[in-house]
């Protein structure tokens, strides 16, 4: 069932064409960037942004530490991955190898994974892993179409990426030592650019497209890929691209205009 366009509201208006979200884990604030690498914090309850760093570059994904003391950022101007102490929001460089920094996610022991992209129209995308340290390099050298958002699977069996010119997702198993295993293609998504993923709390797996205004919900373990919610005027959601849930709340980034979306889920 497509869930109805009253689904979807607001939350928070005033960001420069955002393109990333996320979901603080212990106070429940969103944290989103811009496109002239500012980093925001919104309150839990939603409003007006706040400003608390700035890159002076582009600002992609966004991931929080399972900590919840600091925020990694990626950078496609300045072609690196940023670290944001939200204690004192100071901002220093945590990461560099990837061409063009994207998206990333972090196990529950605080490794992070970032995709890059590769360049434009090519197929040369890789995903990298670092430590907590930023130690790190190349843990799949793929090459993807364009690698995009990414999400651990919610048991850490595996680590699924956005593919925007297949276009659809792929997916590739996590051995026990963590090295990467087998990959697959785990849905399509033809005349779409996907975006950004997120697990919802049934373990179903939801794939933002930049275009058409779409979200998917592709049923746990695979299969056909149904709409969970759109909007063709391209208003309420405007080229969504990261998403990120808080419970029964799912959030999107909308590059197309100055705003950060609230769903509602069933």
């Amino acid at each position: 069932m497509i869930l109805p366009l009253t689904s979807a509201s607001v939350f928070s208006d005033g960001l420069d064409h955002p393109e990333c979200v996320t979901v603080h884990p212990r106070d429940g604030s969103i944290w989103a960037g811009g496109e002239a690498g500012q980093i925001y914090r919104i309150p839990a309850e939603g409003g007006s942004p706040e400003e608390v760093a700035c890159t002076g570059g582009f600002v992609l994904g966004v991931a929080v530490h399972p900590d919840g003391q600091w925020l990694a950022a990626c950078d496609l101007k300045n072609g690196c991955i940023w670290r944001l102490d939200l204690q004192k929001m100071q901002l220093r460089e945590f990461a560099r190898g990837p061409r063009i920094p994207n998206h990333l996610a972090f196990t529950a022991t605080g490794d992070l994974f970032v995709s890059d992209s590769g360049a434009f129209r090519e197929v040369s995308g890789k995903i990298y892993r670092f430590d907590s340290a930023g130690s790190g390099g190349v843990w799949h050298p793929g090459p993807f179409n364009f690698a995009n958002g990414v999400a651990l699977a919610p048991d850490g069996s595996a680590l699924y990426v956005v593919c925007t010119w297949l276009p659809g997702v792929e997916r590739i198993a996590m051995h026990s030592d963590g090295k990467p295993g087998a990959r697959e293609v785990f849905v399509r998504l033809p005349a779409t650019l996907p975006d950004g993923l997120a697990f919802d709390a049934d373990g179903a797996l939801l794939v933002s497209c930049y275009t058409p205004a779409r979200i998917w919900r592709v049923p746990p373990g695979g299969g056909k890929p149904e709409i969970l919610i759109e909007d063709w005027e391209a208003h309420t959601l405007s080229n969504p691209t990261n998403i990120a849930l808080r419970g029964r709340e799912l959030f999107a980034a909308n590059l197309g205009r100055w705003h950060v979306t609230r769903i509602v889920l069933p």
